[in-house]
């Protein structure tokens, strides 16, 4: 076989995989979201989930391993959701990773330390678990939510991640709310 022939047949073994979801999981958890994050929009969500988070049965929950570090892998989510002119995101974090002790879970401390430096100034709400599933629960009755899971073996470290109108605030929408004499939800 020609070395050009070889390529093409390897590039298209490739690009099929990918397609299929067939590749490595480090391919195909970007290229689920890469071709995901267009079609997202306000009220969709992305989760970033450690190795223990349960494989959910509500149809609007997609769940792809990633089999990779959950830093990394948040690190690449949030670099293309900052990208995306459409969208913003609300970051929800578990409050009882706050106090889980290193003791209970050695490397907690460092990864806490992690995830502060990557979120750096951007804003994140901190609510209990249950408030979190719920929410998340609540909202995957109408719109998708694309679940990665990750290699994380450290208890409450799962990053909830709701998308917001990328283009539109809560205040311009009471702005508009109050032109039309309606109340803002």
């Amino acid at each position: 076989m020609s070395n050009t022939l070889f390529v093409q047949v390897a590039a298209a073994v490739l690009a099929a995989g990918i397609i299929c979801g067939c590749a490595g999981p480090g391919q195909a958890w970007r290229a689920r979201l890469t071709a995901e994050l267009p079609r997202m929009g306000h009220r969709n969500w992305i989760v970033v989930a450690d190795s223990a988070y349960p494989l959910q049965s509500a149809a609007g929950i997609e769940t792809v391993a990633t089999g990779e570090d959950q830093i990394a892998v948040l690190e690449h989510i949030l670099d293309q959701v900052e990208q995306a002119p459409h969208v913003r995101p609300v970051i929800l974090l578990d409050a009882e990773l706050d106090s889980v002790a290193e003791a209970d879970a050695p490397g907690v401390t460092s990864y806490r330390t992690r995830l502060k430096e990557l979120l750096g100034g951007k804003q994140a709400r901190t609510l209990p678990h249950e408030e979190i599933i719920a929410k998340l629960d609540e909202g995957a009755k109408l719109f998708n939510v694309l679940l990665l899971k990750t290699d994380m073996t450290l208890p409450y470290t799962s990053v909830f991640i709701e998308l917001d109108c990328g283009y539109w605030t809560a205040e311009k929408e009471a702005r508009l709310r109050e032109a039309l004499g309606t109340p803002s939800k």
